[in-house]
């Protein structure tokens, strides 16, 4: 049986009373995935504190309050997972996305750290690092109030030359982690270059991170890094 429940993941009673839902209606709760996510363009002075907790809401407090109200459900199983989303830029910051990337670099401390306190329970927790997907997210995004109309398009056009996954490969492979129980998930072949590029270089990766993010083609360019197969 499939059911559909329309939730407001940034209320923490909306998601307190979707799990009592979930289980009044199926019995049982064995996957949970948080996935729901939004975007704010702009650096910390062009976006205001109201569009900052916004975000914050949605993009961390939503996986926080899922956690929180399915984790009972989840334990009783003898086996379950749950899979937070958070993002390559939860790995790597980019300049111009201050909120959302401090939302995914939340999601990602809170995630590896319930990885460490559920270990050897039956519940298994995954932390997902997506590159570029091809969705409307971007373009669908919220911006800060002070961002100049003309650097909207300079904004979006960064994202859009990464977003090389389809979606359906996103959630195959996201589906394969879970069944290998796998803390950390990356996708895409641009999330494998971003993690790579940054763990020798924590404080200065942003300058070779900005030069191939401001290259048309940044397509073309062979690949370093082999995506490993799952």
């Amino acid at each position: 049986m499939v059911t559909t429940h329309v939730v407001d993941v940034a209320k923490e009673e909306s998601a307190k009373i979707f799990a009592a839902d979930a289980h009044a209606r199926h019995g049982r709760v064995t996957l949970l995935i948080n996935n729901a996510g939004a975007v704010l363009h702009g650096n910390f002075e062009e976006i205001s504190l109201d569009d900052f907790r916004w975000l914050m809401n949605i993009n961390f407090w939503g996986a926080v309050y899922g956690v929180k109200y399915f984790l009972p459900l989840l334990k009783r199983e003898p086996r379950a997972h749950i899979v937070n989303l958070s993002s390559i830029l939860g790995v790597a910051a980019m300049a111009g996305q201050l909120a959302y990337c401090t939302s995914k670099f939340a999601v990602r401390g809170f995630t590896e750290l319930l990885h460490h306190e559920l270990e050897g329970s039956s519940v298994g927790v995954s932390c997902v690092h997506p590159g570029g997907i091809q969705t409307p997210i971007v373009r669908h995004a919220r911006w800060g109030a002070a961002t100049a109309v003309a650097k909207r398009e300079e904004s979006i056009a960064p994202f859009e030359r990464l977003a090389r996954t389809p979606p359906e490969a996103a959630a195959a492979r996201i589906l394969r982690g879970v069944e290998r129980r796998e803390p950390r998930i990356l996708i895409g072949l641009d999330a494998f270059q971003i993690d790579v590029l940054q763990r020798p270089r924590p404080a200065s990766y942003w300058k070779s991170l900005a030069r191939k993010l401001e290259d048309p083609n940044m397509r073309k360019q062979p690949a370093t890094v082999k995506q490993p197969s799952h």
